[in-house]
């Protein structure tokens, strides 16, 4: 197929993959991008990037893409005026990278691997199985709540709440601020022009937040952020600001997302919510297949050509943007025996859902952690969980990259 015929073929095919009837499911999409190419034009889905856009559909090119050293997420390396993933100061991004300085998310090389460690500090595999007994707690209390009412929205009273609680006691965010961060997380993903005040509150809200573990240090993330001002190693004011905003937003988004879609897939498929309730050992592995099946990110930060290259038979010029179709990846028939198929007991070694390389997901052994938790929990204290609406009134939010459900009412 030549590049000509590609190009029709894209503008064709992403007419369709970035409009919200695509949200709920991109999958027959991404299977007729992938039968015909592995990287494929795409008008950007970013209206503050003016660049060239390219999307890969197909296993082997996700990955070569996410650890090759020739892409980057530092849109500043090409152009030193632009700001965090290549919006411009003109475009808002004073306001959606609040944050000013670039966090891990958005820095490579050096400066990533600086920024990175920090917090890694903070998310060895001891620190976080130490959780285990307090995300249970949590995960009871919660159910305990509607337990006698037999019904409840899962989003609203489970899905969200769980890791919005985690991550807030592990940053030492106060219960009583705790509502307001979906409001925030909302703004944080929109382009809306309604955003911005949004924003604004939030910055606001991160730096007296800061300013407080300043005065009053404890026994929390940002607190022990705060205390590496007493080293040569520090990070800046600008850097601190942007890592705790960053980890409040990541550390509660996706997973609430995973634990919504994923209930649903399971409330579609009962064949494998039986097995998941008979064998609860296989969860873990569920929780694998449930993010590869129907995860929640469209695609990573988007990444910028530091060169001329050809990848898959396509060339691409130095400063295009290349987004990964995760979910398509995840579906590439050449890794995953039939790959449209649910199947809790699967086996999955490289699944790419937390992304992969470098800037692989530092929370993924929370999320996956509190995945196991939240479903084993579900599944053990109401085994009759069904939908209390008709399937067809299941609303996704309005978001093409962050795939998550508004609502998802149940009864058990």
């Amino acid at each position: 197929m030549t590049q000509q015929q590609d190009h029709i073929y894209a503008d064709q095919t992403t007419a369709q993959i970035f409009q919200p009837s695509s949200i709920e499911n991109p999958y027959p999409l991404f299977a007729e991008m992938r039968a015909k190419v592995a990287v494929l034009a795409v008008p950007s889905p970013y209206p503050f990037i003016k660049a060239d856009a390219w999307l890969v559909t197909r296993y082997a090119e996700a990955v070569q893409v996410l650890k090759d050293n020739r892409f980057t997420v530092d849109a500043t390396i090409l152009n030193p005026e632009a700001g965090v993933f290549g919006q411009t100061a003109a475009e808002g991004a004073e306001d959606r990278s609040f944050l000013g300085a670039k966090s891990m998310v958005s820095a490579d090389g050096a400066e990533h691997s600086r920024l990175r460690s920090l917090v890694a500090k903070a998310f060895t595999p001891r620190y976080i199985e130490n959780l285990r007994p307090r995300i249970q707690e949590l995960a009871d209390e919660l159910l305990d709540q509607v337990q006698a009412q037999g019904s409840m929205d899962l989003v609203h009273d489970y899905a969200y709440p769980l890791p919005i609680n985690v991550i807030s006691e592990m940053l030492g965010v106060p219960v009583d601020e705790r509502d307001q961060m979906r409001l925030w997380s909302d703004a944080l993903t929109s382009h809306s022009p309604e955003s911005q005040g949004q924003l604004r509150e939030f910055a606001m809200y991160v730096q007296k937040l800061i300013a407080d573990k300043r005065r009053n240090p404890q026994d929390d993330l940002i607190s022990k952020l705060v205390e590496l001002e007493a080293t040569g190693d520090a990070l800046s004011e600008s850097e601190l600001l942007a890592t705790a905003g960053l980890l409040i937003f990541a550390g509660h988004e996706t997973t609430s997302n995973l634990l919504s879609i994923g209930s649903l897939m399971l409330l579609d498929h009962p064949e494998q919510r039986a097995r998941l309730q008979a064998e609860p050992r296989l969860i873990p592995a569920a929780v694998e297949e449930l993010l590869r099946f129907n995860g929640p990110i469209f695609s990573p930060a988007p990444r910028f050509a530091l060169e001329d290259l050809e990848l898959a038979g396509q060339s691409i010029r130095r400063g295009d943007l290349v987004l990964v179709a995760l979910g398509s990846a995840n579906h590439d028939e050449s890794v995953f025996s039939n790959p449209e198929e649910l199947d809790v007991a699967r086996q999955i070694s490289r699944q790419l859902a937390f992304g992969h390389g470098v800037h692989f997901c530092l929370g993924a052994p929370l999320a996956r952690l509190e995945g196991e938790i939240a479903f084993t929990t579900l599944l053990q204290r109401m085994p009759n969980l069904r939908l209390a609406v008709p399937r067809e009134q299941i609303a996704w939010r309005d978001n093409v990259n962050l795939r998550g459900l508004k609502a998802l009412p149940v009864n058990f």
